[in-house]
């Protein structure tokens, strides 16, 4: 597919998209606001769509947190899609009063962490605990990587959300060797009612179901959005697609030793893809070079990547990527019927 075809869809009303401002309160960009969430597209492409509304969302704050920066925002509470058994299941909203958001990130390298880290809220009022819970691991279209759920509160009023984000349970390499090991802990006051949050911007799209994608929010907190191909550090072996999903292929260095990335990215956005299982065979002549698991990594140049040591990769060889589990994480609408067939991923090393 071309991707040059499809220009991005303004919002009706002449809004290209949703910017900084957006994100306290909508500011007058959108004239439109909350009313109940359109049906979902009936026709949807098995790739990244135009889902059917943008929703602004509103920044309780942002933190330091040991070696971390954690920031906390909130939006209407939405539809999304879960994974189950490599499939989506759909959860609604029900009647809860918001949805919660955390993003975890390297306050040096601004480098998002999408990671399964473990991370959970508790929220409280008066001391009494008001909800409780693990959000899930998601990826939307204006923000990339985050962790969100639904929750519900006690009526408007000042809570207090304590966020605990666990060690990274991933390779962490470079500069992140000896980082992020140990879990943090941030605590955010939250005054939340009912009007300010119907204040949040909330436009219904043109084009909904057609290919693409959101425009990413001007957010005051960096994204999750890969390296581009030609930032990646190391010699550029080759890119494939599968599933909608890019993959581009680097060798680099590590350890005085080659080392075969592989870096997954969704369209348009070129947001990473995490808690993927991938594994590669590399074959020199017919005879393998490498055949083996990949291995999820961090890495201040490479960001979030599947990697393994490799012996040399030379042109000509030829390089088959398998993805043996989808990406494992939750979709906001317009991403849950992509990355979830993803045919094995074969190259011939430029």
């Amino acid at each position: 597919m071309d991707r040059s075809q499809y220009t991005r869809r303004s919002l009706l009303g002449g809004v290209a998209g949703l910017g900084a401002t957006a994100m306290a309160g909508c500011s007058g960009l959108l004239e439109s606001q909350a009313v109940g969430e359109p049906p979902v597209v009936e026709e949807r492409p098995n790739a990244v769509y135009y889902p059917t509304h943008v929703e602004g969302m509103e920044m309780i704050g942002m933190t330091d947190a040991g070696d971390r920066r954690i920031g906390l925002m909130y939006s209407y509470a939405h539809r999304f899609w879960t994974m189950d058994v490599g499939d989506t299941a759909r959860v609604s909203a029900g009647d809860a009063d918001a949805h919660l958001m955390a993003s975890v990130w390297d306050p040096d390298s601004g480098q998002v962490l999408p990671v399964r880290s473990g991370l959970s809220v508790t929220i409280e009022q008066d001391g009494q605990t008001v909800d409780e819970r693990t959000p899930w691991t998601m990826l939307s279209q204006n923000m990339g990587f985050h962790y969100g759920d639904n929750v519900s509160l006690d009526g408007n009023g000042t809570y207090t959300v304590t966020v605990e984000a666990g060690g990274l349970g991933i390779d962490r390499l470079g500069a992140f060797a000896d980082r992020f090991a140990e879990p943090v802990t941030a605590e955010f006051e939250w005054e939340f009612s009912r009007g300010r949050r119907n204040e949040i911007s909330f436009q219904q799209l043109d084009g909904a179901g057609d290919p693409g994608a959101l425009e990413p929010m001007e957010m005051k907190m960096p994204l999750s959005v890969a390296p581009a191909r030609e930032d990646l550090p190391g010699r550029i072996v080759g890119t494939g697609e599968t599933g909608d999903a890019t993959f581009v292929v680097a060798v680099t260095d590590r350890d005085g030793e080659p080392y075969l990335a592989v870096a997954p990215r969704t369209p348009y956005n070129r947001y990473v893809l995490p808690a993927m299982s991938l594994s590669a065979t590399l074959t020199r002549e017919g005879e393998a070079v490498l055949d083996d698991s990949l291995s999820a990594a961090i890495d201040p140049e490479l960001g979030y990547h599947y990697g393994s040591a490799v012996d040399g990769v030379e042109s000509g060889d030829e390089l088959t990527i398998a993805v043996d589990s989808v990406p494992q994480v939750a979709r906001h609408e317009g991403y849950e019927t992509a990355f979830l067939s993803m045919p094995d991923v074969e190259l011939t090393v430029e």
